[in-house]
């Protein structure tokens, strides 16, 4: 158990983006979709530390536009889940014996790292995976 007193951020909302024509956000947002549009992608399973392809795949495709192909992610069976779960629980106990503040700032890492650097990214995933428009991704992703 931990005690004591401890700093973390306080929340606050991530501010919109209004992607208004000619603005940089809106242009990045551009080029970013376009680059994801235009390249098809492998997508594995990851159990554990490892990597899997089992070469039984299942078509990505944009609900708004079924004959664009995004590209492929490998399909699993009981066996993968089953695998996965034991790598789980082999690093449950390393994990929970993170003190709270590293495992807060895992989160809080990502969410910085989603909000700044790949936020465009995670908008132009949405707006391909999810047919959204830019500001219902902005607000969803």
């Amino acid at each position: 158990m931990q005690y004591g007193d401890f700093y973390y951020p306080l929340p606050v909302n991530e501010p919109i983006l209004n992607y208004a024509p000619g603005s940089d956000e809106k242009k990045r947002l551009k080029e970013v979709f376009k680059e994801l549009k235009g390249t098809k992608i492998d997508v594995p399973m990851y159990i554990g530390k490892e990597e899997v392809r089992t070469g039984k795949t299942a078509n990505i495709n944009p609900p708004h536009e079924h004959k664009h192909l995004l590209g492929q992610y490998h399909t699993g069976d009981a066996t993968h889940v089953k695998k996965a779960i034991n790598a789980a629980l082999k690093v449950k106990e390393k994990w929970a014996g993170l003190s709270w503040e590293n495992r807060a700032n895992i989160f809080l890492k990502a969410a910085d790292l989603l909000a700044t650097k790949y936020r465009p990214y995670i908008n132009a995933t949405t707006m391909l995976g999810q047919s959204k428009n830019a500001m219902q991704a902005e607000i969803d992703a």
